[in-house]
């Protein structure tokens, strides 16, 4: 049976995020639709603001740092495919599966102690404080949002078929997002290259929909890094701050270091 998994500590990971192009990342459709916009973006249902759903985020690094080491995506899910490592000896160097963890195996004692959890935990994230009065102040086309109006042309006919979509304007700040990073061995906190590496990935390409079209560019800022460790949980250690990803790329093995001493992983 495997052995339950030994917390060690939490390195919690804040960042703001700032749209540089109009977000989109869309509703479920279910909306009433009032103006005739086609795609609506995700709100919180209390306070109708747009928001990022943390499986968004996360999603996109996943997909992203796949691609990067060239995973093979043989696991499906719905109509889709990721990449699950299927073995404990793929599972034990592959990036990507020990950070964002892999289903249940379904054969548990050929995996023997074999902590298969994710470590990665993304929360969801509104907009940052003062910027629902900022963009009720800029009256945008919708409550907090910009309507984009793009034409799709039928390449048999050339009949021009418009489209309205409703998205976040750019230069917006959401956050800070919150990540939780969840050290269970002493080798996890190496794996923290892994969580700079997808957002360094996202950051260079697009979040939410239509990023081939222009939607979805996104900087990560204000970095703050704290960490909990188990011996006095209920103090929150602040590790390191970066105004960007760079910094924090620039200064990551000092960074480690000083993650492995506020953990009580040294000696």
């Amino acid at each position: 049976m495997p052995r339950i998994a030994p917390l060690l500590g939490r390195v919690f990971i804040n960042v703001t995020i700032q749209t540089r192009t109009g977000l989109h990342i869309g509703a479920s459709g279910t909306d009433f639709n009032i103006g005739g916009r086609d795609k609506l973006v995700i709100r919180d249902p209390l306070t109708n603001q747009p928001y990022i759903p943390g499986s968004s985020l996360r999603g996109k690094m996943r997909s992203l740092l796949e691609k990067k080491e060239q995973l093979p995506q043989n696991h499906r899910i719905n109509k889709g495919h990721i990449h699950v490592c299927k073995t404990p000896d793929d599972f034990l160097v592959c990036p990507v599966c020990r950070v964002f963890g892999i289903p249940a195996p379904s054969s548990g004692d050929a995996w023997g102690d074999v902590i298969t959890l994710t470590r990665l935990v993304v929360r969801d994230t509104g907009l940052s404080e003062g910027e629902a009065e900022r963009l009720l102040a800029a009256h945008t086309d919708g409550l907090y949002t910009e309507f984009k109006t793009e034409v799709a042309i039928d390449r048999v006919t050339s009949v021009a078929n418009p489209r309205t979509i409703e998205r976040v304007p750019a230069g917006v700040r959401f956050g800070p997002v919150e990540m939780v990073f969840n050290v269970f061995e002493k080798e996890d906190v190496a794996n923290l290259r892994v969580v700079l590496e997808g957002l360094q990935l996202v950051e260079d390409d697009y979040l939410g929909g239509s990023g081939s079209r222009g939607y979805g560019r996104v900087t990560f800022q204000k970095i703050r890094i704290f960490v909990r460790n188990m011996k006095n949980y209920g103090k929150k250690d602040p590790v390191a701050k970066y105004e960007t990803l760079e910094e924090w790329d620039q200064d990551f093995e000092a960074f480690l270091q000083r993650v492995r001493e506020a953990l009580g992983l040294e000696g």
